[in-house]
Formats: C-alpha cells, sequence, structure tokens
C-alpha cells in the first residue's frame, strides 16, 4: 500500500503545482506587435488583455479598416506569446515528472 500512497502524495504534489503555475501565469506579461509597432496589445500569459496600444497615425475614417487588421494581427500575437509563455511555464513544471511522451497537463 506504500505504492498508493507515494501515487497520491505525487498526484497532490502535481495538482499543488499547477495551481502555483497558472497563478504565476497571471503576473506574466506579453506584449503583441503589429504593424512595425503601429498596434500594440499587453496581455498576461493566460491570455488577459491588459492593455491596448494605437499610434494616432491610424485614427482616421479612411484607415478604418488597416486599423482592424492590425489590431486582430496584434492580438493573434499576443495570444501566440501568451500561449509559448504558459507552456515554459508548464514545462518547468512537469520537467520532474515521469510522463509518458506527448501527455499533457492539465488533462
Amino acid at each position: 500500500m506504500k505504492n498508493l500512497d507515494e501515487i497520491l502524495a505525487m498526484a497532490k504534489n502535481v495538482q499543488d503545482e499547477m495551481q502555483k503555475a497558472q497563478s504565476t501565469l497571471d503576473t506574466i506579461e506579453v506584449e503583441g506587435v503589429s504593424g512595425g509597432g503601429l498596434v500594440t496589445i499587453r496581455a498576461s500569459a493566460k491570455g488577459r488583455i491588459i492593455a491596448v496600444n494605437i499610434d494616432d497615425s491610424l485614427l482616421s475614417p479612411s484607415e478604418k479598416q488597416m486599423l482592424e487588421d492590425l489590431i486582430a494581427a496584434a492580438l493573434n500575437d499576443a495570444r501566440a506569446k501568451a500561449d509559448a509563455a504558459s507552456n515554459a511555464e508548464m514545462g518547468k513544471m512537469t520537467a520532474g515528472l515521469p510522463l509518458p511522451p506527448g501527455f499533457k497537463l492539465p488533462f
């Protein structure tokens, strides 16, 4: 029965580490950029949008479509960077665990 107790202790440790990692992810900030810096989006590694910055040169009615495209591109860039930061943080947590190849956390 000692093995079962060890497995349960490991599972509890993994759960605690997951909660700690999730809390850390909201404090990590990434910045998505488009249009050579005309539009920037700051987001947490969890994907929460913190700020949007739009260059004044884009604030004219004739630039509406381009502005919308740049905002979408900056959001996608921020999301990709948030995912990368999240994966890196989660990778740190699971580095010492004997998980099978391709096994991903959280479940």
